[in-house]
């Protein structure tokens, strides 16, 4: 038995687990390797080694030598702040129009943020959520047919599981009311007070994609049954999409610890963000039906039949969570870290060492999202039980990024 002390809501508790035995038939399939720590919570050292204390970038296999890096050094400015006020924030939407809605993880509320003025309408509370630790209403996306059913996806902890629902969204409704009742689209995802994954993304094939933690149960990464430790591919109705490496299945791949961030390059490549232990933060590329490791490796160097990440950080560096493309790049927002990392890209692989930005400034970061251009929404997460609160938190920020 291996014993973590972790930080929830601001109090320790001890999370005890049982790792099991290598699960050898699901090592069989191609690579992968994978990591990311506890919500941004100080890890306890283990025998798996001192924590680094540098950034490294570990190449995977490279796009087209005709595909153009961009330079590899970047920039950002914060052109303003959005909105402020926000409690817990967690998953962001962008409306037509320039809107945003976001989610509340603690009060199971998602807010109409106007982008222009910063002026909040609460949509409603979403039914059935039951926050606690890491869990509550997380991740939202909206539907790829939003402009003809204006139903809102979310992801969220149940008193039972990690579920997806939708709801049909009637801006005509007064404030509070604008929520349609829950329709569950996929249900029976592992919950714990930590690793409930939470993000969700409609990809450009219109699948419903979502990272799945492992709730603390280290043998679920490995376990291609199980939905905990994932990333799962799906039809907008919840149902395995067409294509999936595992016929039947939702499982697209597997071998992770705790996935917070996906978003897809110009080329329609998918990449994801996770946790690691007490090692190596993650950046992943990801390949249908690749195995990324947890719990037998984390961070490069895995080993055969594990893929390795793009690139990797110390767990004091990143704890990352939300990641968006813009201009050639990965950017990338951290808890524990508390800073944006900016992960240039040629094809799959890092085309430079990773380059930090907001270091310090504006605490812990959540969520990131495109915003057209060379424009991204970014959101803080310092009212989540973790965070040093200041006056105006939690935030949304416009950035430019180059």
């Amino acid at each position: 038995m291996t014993g973590r002390t972790r930080r929830v809501e601001g109090t320790k508790i001890v999370q005890r687990r049982a790792v099991p035995a290598v699960l050898a038939a699901a090592l069989l399939l191609t690579a992968g390797c994978s990591s990311g720590s506890s919500d941004g919570a100080d890890p306890s050292k283990t025998d798996r080694g001192a924590s680094p204390t540098s950034t490294a970038a570990q190449s995977s296999p490279a796009g087209s030598p005709t595909e153009q890096a961009p330079p590899a050094k970047g920039s950002v400015k914060v052109l303003r702040t959005v909105a402020t006020g926000l409690n817990s924030p967690w998953g962001l939407a962008p409306l037509p129009g320039g809107d945003l809605l976001v989610s509340s993880r603690d009060e199971a509320t998602i807010t109409r943020v106007d982008a222009k003025t910063g002026r909040k309408t609460e949509l409603g509370e979403v039914p059935g959520v039951s926050p606690s630790g890491e869990g509550g209403l997380l991740g939202i996306a909206l539907s790829p047919d939003y402009a003809s059913d204006h139903m809102v996806y979310a992801y969220f902890t149940s008193a039972s599981d990690n579920r997806i629902v939708r709801m049909l969204y009637d801006e005509k409704k007064p404030s509070g009311e604008q929520l349609g009742a829950p329709d569950t689209v996929f249900r029976g995802i592992p919950k714990g007070v930590i690793h409930n994954g939470g993000r969700i993304a409609f990809g450009p094939d219109k699948m419903l994609y979502a990272g799945t933690g492992e709730s603390g149960d280290t043998g679920l990464s490995q376990d291609r049954k199980s939905l905990g430790g994932k990333i799962l591919r799906m039809t907008p109705d919840g149902e395995p999409a067409p294509g999936n490496p595992f016929p039947g299945s939702p499982v697209y791949s597997y071998g992770h610890r705790n996935v917070q961030g996906l978003a897809w390059d110009d080329k329609q490549r998918l990449f994801a963000s996770e946790f690691g232990q007490d090692t190596w933060d993650e950046l992943n590329a990801i390949k249908p039906g690749d195995n990324y490791g947890w719990p037998e490796a984390e961070g490069k160097g895995g080993g055969s039949g594990f893929h390795d990440p793009v690139a990797q950080w110390s767990t004091d560096e990143a704890s990352p969570s939300g990641i968006a493309y813009a201009e050639g790049s990965v950017w990338m927002a951290g808890l524990r870290g508390e800073r944006l990392w900016r992960i240039p890209l040629k094809g799959t692989a890092a085309a430079a060492d990773p380059q930090a930005f907001l270091e310090g400034e504006y605490g812990r970061l959540r969520t990131v999202a495109p915003a057209g251009g060379d424009k991204l929404w970014l959101v803080t997460s310092n009212t989540d039980g973790r965070g040093d609160a200041k006056g105006g938190d939690d935030r949304i920020l416009e950035l430019e990024v180059e």
